[in-house]
């Protein structure tokens, strides 16, 4: 027997499609395969993404991350960014039952009519711009629907909430970006910047921006949240926060554990944490021996024994439902939606361990007093308005026109 939140959330997910803003697949596929996709359709158990699994989240619509590292040099950057592309076109054109390319609202729309994943693309850093307008456009051409300012670092005209401040949040360069993502149709994303970064952006841009994988910093004190005084800007510029579900952002116990973990590895001398990016396989070079190339980092046995000493608190689906509530407290209904950052992260909140749980998410938040309105707006019609208004404000619209099978 269906429980009444349970068949609220089945008649929402077959009225609305349910959009989430970033999975890092394709960088996960990088590591672990080598690229190769075909192994999206039959399982993919090491990963948090598969079709079974994308179907059962009854996912509508996904932005797939082309990540690449900020500490790539930014000519490579580019490159990388381009394999990424590609990945996620290769996947798309492997699993036609499963996924379709989209670049609009009314892509979007077609697809969950039509009963397969839209899948969009956003450019996780302003470093995979190499400080171009022109590569700009070309990611643009390729499908691209939104680019992140900055990563992890800061790029010259832009800061990071991770990074040095450089450009006073954004500098003229800065604000010429955001005018040509504007112009151009691509969402400015804002997740990844430091405050000034987004005040500044806000205040430039004349479409409405998404956080595409960001949380509330009033209940996780943590620099890749949103403040409230940010979310209120936002909510009157009709923008969307997608929050996300990675652990440190929505339990401050996990965060905290972030800080002192990141403090030891200071204390060793240890350099930041970043993992290992692994090199694509070249011309005819296998995964395998791509990936040999790619020598791990050495183990640091003292910073393994304190790690064992101090297990990371795990954070719940009901911390997650926290921030949704909050950002709809905050910036209104209206501003939220969801983000997950799935195979972008190690570890994901009790109840959210792939991407089959946004359903049980959902269902959670009705048991609070969400409505099937206030439900629709979060899973998706939030970002159809904010992809539409882009839509409306571009100039020069540079998505492709998309084959229609």
């Amino acid at each position: 027997m269906t429980d009444a939140a349970a068949q609220t959330v089945q008649d929402v997910l077959s009225s609305v499609p349910l959009i989430d803003g970033h999975n890092d697949l394709a960088s996960a596929l990088r590591a672990t395969r080598g690229y190769a996709v075909e192994g999206f359709g039959t399982g993919l158990p090491d990963l948090h993404t598969d079709a079974a699994r994308l179907r059962a989240g009854r996912v509508g619509a996904q932005f797939w991350s082309v990540f690449v590292p900020s500490t790539l040099a930014e000519p490579q950057a580019v490159v990388d960014t381009l394999e990424q592309v590609d990945a996620v076109h290769r996947l798309v054109a492997a699993h036609p039952d499963v996924l379709v390319a989209a670049c609009t609202a009314d892509d979007v729309e077609a697809a969950f009519a039509a009963g397969r994943t839209a899948s969009l693309l956003g450019v996780e850093g302003g470093h995979s711009l190499a400080g171009s307008l022109g590569v700009l456009r070309c990611l643009a051409r390729l499908g691209v629907r939104y680019v992140t300012l900055t990563h992890n670092d800061s790029t010259a005209w832009a800061d990071s909430a991770t990074g040095a401040a450089v450009a006073g949040g954004l500098d003229d360069v800065g604000r010429a970006v955001v005018a040509e993502l504007n112009r151009t149709g691509v969402l400015v994303d804002l997740s990844h910047t430091a405050e000034a970064t987004q005040r500044a952006a806000l205040a430039a841009s004349t479409a409405p921006v998404l956080f595409s994988h960001s949380s509330a910093r009033a209940l996780t004190d943590h620099p890749r949240n949103v403040s409230d005084e940010v979310l209120q800007l936002l909510a009157r510029a009709g923008g969307v926060v997608q929050v996300t579900f990675v652990p440190a952002f929505v339990s401050q116990a996990v965060a905290d554990r972030g800080r002192e973990l990141a403090a030891e590895r200071m204390r060793r001398g240890l350099p930041r944490d970043d993992g290992v990016w692994p090199r694509a396989p070249r011309p005819g070079e296998t995964a395998a021996q791509a990936a040999a190339a790619v020598a791990p980092p050495p183990a640091d046995p003292g910073l393994e024994r304190w790690i064992a000493a101090h297990p990371a608190p795990v954070a719940t689906l009901a911390d997650v439902a926290d921030h949704v509530e909050h950002v709809r407290e905050v910036a209104g209904v209206e501003h939220v939606g969801l983000g997950g950052d799935y195979d972008g992260t190690d570890a994901l909140p009790a109840g959210l361990a792939d991407v089959s749980g946004y359903p049980r998410l959902l269902e959670e938040l009705a048991r609070r007093g969400f409505s099937r309105a206030d439900l629709e707006a979060l899973a998706g019609r939030n970002v159809l308005r904010v992809l539409r208004a882009a839509e409306d404000v571009a100039s020069e619209p540079l998505w492709p026109t998309l084959p229609r099978r």
